[in-house]
Formats: structure tokens, sequence, C-alpha cells
């Protein structure tokens, strides 16, 4: 007689299906009696208890001991038993929490053998398995092979292909559901409505939602408002938020979380305090949220009283990242480097926004420290740490170090250069005075360059003084962005010096048919927790005499020690005492002057701008810096200055 169960080492093998591991007495019984090891006649076996190996692949499967739970189903299998759908439901939770993927294929093949047509709530799991196993073929195979399928089955798809970012499956799943008679449910539209990337779908399901009354669902409002903000249409988010009175916090940080990614700060710190005074509780997303909002404000004295909140919870790699952030964008490198150094776990958005902190704020050497220690520490560079380093690059004049990372970044680290890898090289050459390399590079770049790519060049042109090619990178800006009033400006002073007064007259004419105005200069300063903004001939502020006297007196204190202003940062067709006097009204110099008056000698002034420095108020600052003793630091959109002593961090050039 042919024995079918064998033996070796550890390994047992019954009718093809391998067991291994440690088996249990009751186990090895069943499968001696199924092996005809027990067998007193040919036709005549010895009874098995079903129940009893049933009871113990149940016990297996919610101890999530795989191996024996895989031993006890492979015996299920010779037997042809059959647990109950929630046992295997059990087992397939184990799997996935091990990242069992051919077990969990083990598990399938077992419940379709035979003949066995296992529940819909089992089918639906399997398909779960394999979405979290990124095996969206496997998946889709079942659901096809399904018979009966319910919301769950089809919801389930849905929220596969809308985490895949495979929007147009999720959206077709959508109208086949509906097709097939099956209703959605909450958790299908909050999923299908991140899968929408055009408006007019978005505004579909918006109506599909309000006709079934699901409107009113955490889950879905929470998607509605965080897909409307995703477009830029926070007004649309903020109506669906207020049609209600919010019970839910989730709702409350997604509206925040919408307002703070779209740069909008300031709504989203007072939804935070409408949500505080609601009697809601701060968690992990609101925080993260809130940071972000002071971070764009650059609110650093807001961003600690967040930080107080933060310091409720434990240790948090997504939270230490935005504290991180903030505390870098804020300009306080100290405390960025305390948290910094203070991080548990540091992942390559952690490296890459303290590198671009020491890069953005001037200091380039500790930049490229940090970087080298980053390779050693085994995290590899992503697209935006290679920008911060050939940024620290430029900043440091380091050109040869910053070619080398350039034109190795693809085979270093696997990064094709992009419009801001190329912009950075071109504002290291142009401020190095290669200028004829920098436009040869930008007639090299692979993808076409943008208007801050010339503006780059045009700031390297203006500070090595060559007018022929800033008149042609002013004229490259103007074709891409028409509205740029501050290229008028300059090129119209570049022909006005030249006294090319029929092209002055000309771009003038060009500026009026266009419409195009400057945009009137704002600088914010943060004062005992409120926020004062100055704009160049507004004269709201309440304290604006004794402001005005602070800075008349500040001009009279400096051009003792030899300031004279720089005309050149203003239209040329002023007369020369009203081009003064436009220079020494500027947004930043009353900030400063503001400052001065509220603020302790030995507290940093920091100033956020809305447009870039000009080159009178930089050596405005630098100097009120050196004979004051003050630390002063202002951020404009191009960059941070540091000013100490009489010296800034950009080191003039900006």
């Amino acid at each position: 007689m042919k024995t079918l169960l064998r033996f070796k080492e550890n390994v047992i093998s019954v009718r093809g299906l391998v067991l291994s591991g440690p088996l249990s007495p009751l186990l090895l019984q069943h499968l001696h009696c199924c092996s005809g090891a027990a067998i007193q006649r040919q036709n005549e076996r010895v009874p098995i208890k079903c129940s009893d190996l049933l009871d113990e692949f149940t016990t297996y499967c919610y101890a999530r001991d795989l191996p024996r739970a895989m031993n006890a189903l492979n015996a299920l299998q010779i037997q042809k038993i059959w647990a109950d759908a929630v046992t295997y439901s059990e087992l397939i939770k184990c799997c996935l929490a091990r990242g069992a993927v051919e077990q969990g294929k083990r598990v399938h093949q077992h419940v379709f053998s035979n003949g066995y047509e296992p529940k819909t709530f089992l089918v639906n799991t399997l398909m779960n398995m394999y979405v979290k196993f990124n095996m969206l073929d496997e998946a889709q195979a079942l659901f096809d092979q399904m018979s009966d399928r319910n919301v769950v089955s089809w919801t389930t798809m849905i929220a596969a292909y809308s985490s895949a970012k495979i929007n147009n499956k999720a959206l077709e799943f959508l109208i086949f559901m509906m097709r097939d008679g099956v209703r959605p449910n909450m958790f299908t539209y909050s999923s299908v409505l991140r899968a929408c990337d055009d408006l007019s779908n978005l505004r579909q399901l918006h109506c599909s939602l309000l006709k079934v009354g699901l409107e009113s669902d955490v889950f879905v409002r929470s998607a509605l408002i965080d897909v409307y903000s995703k477009m830029d249409q926070l007004e649309c988010a903020m109506c669906t938020f207020n049609e209600m009175v919010t019970g839910d916090l989730v709702v409350w940080n997604s509206i925040i979380g919408g307002f703070a990614q779209n740069s909008d700060g300031d709504e989203a710190l007072t939804l935070f305090k409408r949500m505080k005074r609601a009697g809601f509780s701060a968690d992990q997303s609101t925080l993260t949220s809130a940071l972000r909002a002071c971070t764009s404000l650059a609110l650093l004295e807001v961003g600690r009283q967040v930080h107080v909140h933060v310091l409720k919870f434990k240790r948090d790699l997504i939270l230490d990242n935005a504290l991180l952030d903030m505390y870098c964008k804020c300009g306080n490198l100290e405390d960025a480097h305390q948290i910094f150094n203070q991080m548990v776990e540091k992942d390559v958005i952690s490296w890459s926004t303290m590198i671009i902190g020491y890069a953005q704020n001037g200091f380039s050497r500790k930049a490229l420290e940090l970087f080298k220690e980053m390779k050693v520490s085994g995290i590899r560079p992503n697209y935006i740490t290679v920008l911060g380093v050939l940024f620290a690059c430029s900043h440091a004049g380091l050109v040869e170090d910053g070619q080398y990372y350039f034109h190795s970044m693809k085979k270093l680290f696997g990064i094709d250069p992009g419009r801001e890898h190329y912009g950075c090289m071109v504002d290291l050459l142009g401020r190095s005075g290669k200028l004829e390399e920098a436009v040869k590079l930008i007639r090299e770049m692979e993808c076409e360059p943008d208007a801050v790519t010339w503006r780059t060049l045009l700031g390297a042109c203006r500070v090595h003084r060559n007018m022929d090619l800033a008149e042609y990178a002013a004229k490259q800006i103007i074709k891409l962005d028409p509205s740029d009033a501050g290229t008028y400006i300059l090129l119209s002073n570049i022909y006005a010096r030249t006294q090319k007064w029929e092209d002055v007259m000309d771009l003038r004419r060009s500026m009026k048919e266009r419409g195009v105005k400057k945009e009137p200069g704002c600088s914010w300063i943060e004062v005992n927790k409120q926020i004062h903004a100055f704009i160049m001939g507004d004269n709201s502020h309440p304290q604006k005499e004794e402001i005005n006297k602070e800075l008349n007196q500040i001009i009279w204190r400096l051009k003792e020690v030899g300031y004279v202003p720089d005309t050149n940062f203003v239209l040329q067709d002023l007369e020369d005492e009203q081009m003064e006097d436009s220079l020494l009204y500027h947004s930043e110099k009353i900030a400063v002057a503001f400052g001065v008056l509220s603020l302790s000698r030995e507290k940093t002034i920091r100033i956020r701008k809305n447009l870039r420095i000009c080159g009178d108020c930089h050596l405005f600052v630098k100097l009120l810096a050196q004979i004051e003793r003050r630390s002063i630091v202002i951020r404009d959109p191009i960059r941070y200055h540091h000013f100490q002593d009489g010296i800034c961090s950009c080191g003039d050039y900006w």
C-alpha cells in the first residue's frame, strides 16, 4: 500500500501539500489518519473529528500565529473542510500585517477550491487584501469573477483606483455601480470625490450627494472640502463648511488644511481660533495645518504658541517636519537646528528641509556639511534635496561644486535636472560673473525657460552692469509674463540711463495699454502676537506719527554715516527730490522703524514683504543694523536676509 504521508526533517508533504514548522499532536493525528498509516482495512478509516481541526485552525487564526494557521489550512484542504468567513478574514488580516503575499494567495486558492463558493463578505475581504498589497490586477480579476457584488465590493474597487490616482477608472466604476442598481454610500462618495480632477465632475457629484441626502455626512463633507480646496475653489469649500453646524473635528481639519495649503494662512489661523472657541481640541492634523499657516505668514511668535500644543502629543514625524519648516521659514535657524537634533526619526523631508533652510538663510557651508551627513546616514537625496544643495553652492560661490552636482545628479541620485535646478545654476554662474555661460545653459535647457529663469539672469546682469544682456533678458520676461511691472520699470530705467527716450515712451505706452500697474509693496511685522502691515502712502496705522518721526530720525542718523538714497530703484521720470522721497517711505523702511520703536534692542526685528527688497532698502537696513547694533531679518519672495553688524547673509547678491 502506497503511503501518502512523507517526513523529511521538519517538513511534511501530504498529497502535494507542504507543511512545515511546528505541528500539533492533533494535526499529526489527522495527517496519519488521512495518509493511510492508520488504516485498519483497505476501506475502513478511523473516524476523524473535523470540529477539533476547525477549532485548532480558528485558534491559530485569532492568535495571529501565521505558520501554524497555514499548516492547519493545508490540513483543512486535505480533508475538504472549510471554516467560516470571519475566521478566514482573521487569517487574511494576519497576512496583511506580516506582508505575507504568498500566504494570502494560498488562502484565496483554498476558499475557491473544490467548487466551494465563499460568501460575498469573504470575497470582499480577499479583494481588499490585494488592494492593500497594491495588486490591483488581481483585485480586479477577483471582482470580475463575483456573481453577487454589494456596495462594499464596488466601494473597495473605487477606493483602490482613487488611491492609485487612476481617476478615470474610479469614476467609471461609480457609473457602472449605479447602472448595476447598487446605491453608493458615504464611503463610496468620499472615495470617488478624491478622484475628481475636473470641476464639472465635482459639481455633478455634489449635486448627486444633495439628491441622496449624504451631504451632511462627516466623511463626505470632509472630502468635498478637501477637493474644492485642492482645486483652489476656497469659496466653494467655505460654503460647504458653513452650510451646517460642524460637530466633528475631521471637517474642521479639512477646512483649516484647505486654506493653509492654499497659502491663505490668515484665514486658516482665524478658523483655527474659531475651532478652539467652539470647544474642539486640536489633534496632530490640526496642528500641522496651523504650523503651515504660520510658515506662510512667517509668524514666529504664533508658531511658538502652536509648538506648545505640539508638546502635548507623542513625537510625530509629520509634526516634527512641520515645526522644522516653520522655524526655517521664519528665519529662526537656532530653534530649527535644535528641533532637527532632537528628532528621533528623520526622513528625506527632514534632511531636505534643514538643508534648504540653511541655504535660503545664507548659511551655505552648514547646508553642504549637513548634506554630507545625510549621505552618511543612508538617506537617499530627492529632487528637493539637490535643489537645496545647488542653492547653497550658488550662495557660497562654489561654481565647481555646483557644476559637479548638477551634471552628476542623474548618475549619483537618479534625478533628472528640472527647471528649478537649471535656475540655480543660472544664479550660480550669474553670481560669479559668467553671464555668457549662464545664457548658454538657458539655451541648452531640456525644458522651456520660464520667467523666473530669465529674472535670475536679469538680476545677475543688474549686479554686473551688463545692460545689453539685461535688456534681452527683460524682453524675454515681458514675453512670458506681460504683467510683470517690476521688469517694465527696470527696463525703462535701463533705457533712461542710456538716453533711449523713445524706447522709454514706447515701454510706458505698452504698460498703459496692457493695464500693467506696479503692485504696491507691503511689509508685515509681528509685535506682541499682533500683525502690523505697512504699505507706502498708507496712513491708517494708529501710531503713524510716531513711526514717521522715528523713521526720519533713523534716516538723519544714517545720512550722518554716509547713507545716500540710491534712486536707481524708482522710475527715472521723477525729479531727484521726488525720487528720494519715494524711496525713503518704502514699506520695509516703515516696518523697520516700527520694529525699532516697539521692540527692545535684544529682540530680533523680523519682517516679511511681498516684493523683492530693493537695493536702497537693503543698504538702509545694513547700515541701521550696524549703528543700532540690532539683528534684523527680512524675508522677501526671493530669499532671507539676516542683517547684523553691517553685513547681510546674502553677501549683497539677491
